[in-house]
């Protein structure tokens, strides 16, 4: 358990702590000669269970706020320490309110000096604290007069606080693991060590681990936790790691990083949150009101951009928070804001959504989610946003972004029985409802167009609700192709029964005309005419049947007559792709014909029909690949040297092998195209 100090300057809070514990907080040269706690000052009480009580000793001065900000994150039980003398002051106010909005949930109140005032002095003192202290969730703290002089109610005061930390919850430990750094410092022969309280996960000697914003990548060599040598600190110890590690050093680490598991490191610049404004605020938030957002022992300038209407003194609210550096916090993370000039707290709250988005933020549907994040059972919370749209989410950043451990995600998905596609997942009646509609929209499509391959992906996606975005839709175009509810031929869709067939003479003269636009010849396949004087066959019933074969998704027209096959299109893709990837400039239409072994005319067709379907962008004399479109024509296959053809991944949908490189929305970096049902 770690218990925090709290109250005005020159109350006794550092004395009490001595008297307590034996042990002198204020450590700095400067503290001893100004008889002021000036940096966090840290003791241990050992308990006779063989437990081990931390204590956090806070300055009181106003101008250390920031300095008290960065003790109180973290705190189990707040001592607040009044002097009977002058009783509430500005700083006591103050470091009240900022408990409240940390979250704290239980103080038990000193009165301290209690050998310099009479007894009815004692009661002013004590009615001043419990006006403060009602309607706060202190309301019912024990208020123990005491002096650090006389010895006067600290044996009383020590019994109450040894009984509720034995009392008090033990801390979950099956989170992410996180510490919030207070120090960073050299020990000779050791090397760099940091300080901090861990809130959540535990940690161990070897472990890697990740100093986040920075990204620095260390290893844990020791651990002191309580102020004890270690081999593992869990959630709620006051722990000092000792890391090594490349990038590692004292300058490297900031008063206020994260030291966190590798998975948990992604850093938030842009952050929704639940704000409350002190009733003590004379004015309401503004649009755009800069402030200083304390989390844990960090603190950050920010903006504010109000969500919903306008927050009141005293009243709570959904804001975004636009910050000026990145900041390493998980959703539902206490947080304190102070004005610009760091002379008052304006207020606090949770931090909701650390992936909070720029545009349409003050939507209905955007507000629901905020609803439904806010809500501290995980469960609860990732039910409440799947049930609404846009009816999917990637499971490991919510769990990675809620600081949960390595499991949570699997945990999460089979007791909600989600359907994994891809990175995200869906509650299985939206799953079930969604890929209803989309065959029985393939089914009106197909009758009404009985002459079509297929209908066209873009089309079919922009046709359903929920409206999925391109990277996950075609993750569950693969699970339904693997399922045998559909067939995917590049961007064209279709259901397994539908298929143009060709007449036994159709299908005789196809297998005459096949070989003659394939083989060697396939980069430069003769004409309609010319296969008609080949065949001795008229120019009509040639182009009948190669646009019959079109429809069948086997051939292309790339220009007018010039019909190519569509393992050819595919392959020629591949060549643009490979030629794309060895000059990022581009490429121009004199390489992509010496790759053909082809003619200039028919290179340049072939380049304005991949133009036309989205393949290439041109500039100029040079084109670029679209990568969103390069399966456009299925898979392409291998390079020319045997290597990749592009360094984009393309999912093969009738097999449902492959990855397909995730860009816009999602965390990860690869999409699996195959869907999982997790059962509980």
């Amino acid at each position: 358990m770690i218990i925090g100090t709290a109250g005005h300057i020159d109350h006794g809070k550092t004395s009490l702590v001595r008297r307590l514990t034996g042990v002198d907080t204020d450590r700095l040269k400067e503290e001893k000669a100004r008889g002021i706690t000036i940096a966090l000052g840290f003791a241990y009480w050992p308990q006779p269970d063989g437990r081990i009580v931390g204590f956090i000793d806070v300055p009181g001065h106003e101008k250390l706020v920031h300095t008290m900000l960065a003790g109180a994150s973290g705190i189990d039980l707040l001592l607040l320490v009044v002097a009977a003398d002058d009783g509430v002051m500005p700083q006591t106010r103050e470091h009240v309110d900022i408990a409240r909005l940390l979250g704290i949930g239980q103080a038990v109140v000193a009165l301290t000096k209690a050998d310099l005032v009479d007894e009815v002095r004692l009661g002013e003192a004590r009615a001043e604290i419990e006006v403060l202290l009602a309607g706060t969730p202190f309301a019912e703290a024990p208020i123990l007069p005491v002096s650090t002089v006389t010895g006067a109610g600290i044996e009383a005061l020590a019994e109450l606080l040894s009984e509720r930390a034995a009392a008090a919850s033990t801390h979950r430990d099956d989170g992410g693991f996180r510490l919030a750094v207070d120090r960073c410092f050299t020990l000779p022969g050791a090397g760099t060590v940091v300080t901090g309280t861990m809130l959540s996960g535990t940690v161990a000697v070897g472990d890697s681990v990740t100093v986040s914003p920075s990204g620095i990548a260390a290893r844990v060599r020791s651990i002191h936790a309580q102020n004890r040598p270690a081999e593992s600190g869990r959630a709620g110890d006051r722990c000092a790691l000792n890391l090594a590690g490349p990038d590692v050093s004292k300058e490297a680490i900031q008063h206020g990083d994260m030291v966190v598991a590798p998975a948990l490191h992604a850093p938030a610049t842009r952050i929704d949150a639940e704000l409350t404004l002190l009733a003590s605020e004379r004015k309401s938030l503004t649009m755009w009101q800069p402030v200083r957002l304390h989390h844990g022992a960090a603190e950050v300038g920010a903006r504010i951009v109000l969500l919903g209407e306008e927050i009141a003194p005293g009243a709570t609210g959904f804001v975004q928070l636009v910050l000026e550096a990145p900041l390493a916090a998980a959703a539902l993370d206490r947080f304190v804001l102070r004005d610009i000039s760091a002379s008052r707290t304006v207020g606090g709250g949770r931090l909701i959504d650390l992936r909070a988005p720029e545009r349409r933020r003050r939507s209905p549907e955007r507000h629901a989610q905020l609803v439904a994040l806010a809500r501290n059972d995980h469960e609860a919370a990732l039910r409440a946003l799947l049930a609404g749209p846009p009816y999917h989410a990637e499971l490991d950043a919510f769990a990675r972004d809620r600081a949960l451990g390595p499991r949570a995600a699997e945990a999460l998905a089979a007791r909600l029985s989600l359907t994994r596609i891809g990175p995200a997942a869906m509650l299985p009646e939206v799953w079930a409802r969604f890929s209803q509609a989309l065959i029985e929209t393939l089914k009106a499509y197909h009758a009404e167009n009985p002459d079509q391959q297929g209908m066209g992906l873009e089309r079919l996606r922009l046709a359903l609700e929920p409206r999925l975005p391109a990277v996950l839709f075609r993750a569950a175009l693969t699970e339904l192709a693997q399922a045998g509810e559909l067939v995917v031929l590049g961007s064209w869709i279709r259901r397994p029964e539908h298929e143009i067939r060709l007449t036994p003479e159709d299908e005789a003269l196809w297998e005459r005309v096949a070989p003659l636009i394939g083989g060697t010849e396939r980069f430069r396949p003769p004409r309609v005419r010319d296969i008609g004087q080949v065949l001795g066959r008229r120019e009509e019933d040639i182009r009948r049947l190669m646009r019959l074969v079109g429809r069948r998704g086997e051939v292309h027209e790339v220009a007018l007559d010039h019909f190519f096959l569509r393992d050819t299109v595919s392959e020629m893709v591949g060549i643009a792709a490979a030629l794309a990837a060895s000059d990022a400039a581009g490429f121009n239409a004199a390489q992509f014909r010496d790759q053909l072994e082809n003619g200039r005319k028919v290179a340049i067709q072939i380049l304005e029909f991949f133009d036309r379907h989205g393949v290439t962008i041109r500039r100029g004399d040079l084109r670029r690949l679209n990568r969103q479109r390069l399966d456009l024509f299925g898979p392409p296959p291998a390079a020319p040297d045997g290597g990749e053809a592009s360094p984009v991944g393309r999912p093969d949908f009738k097999s449902g092998r492959g990855r397909q490189t995730v860009s816009g929305g999602f965390d990860s970096h690869s999409l699996p195209p195959v869907r999982e049902r997790v059962e509980p």
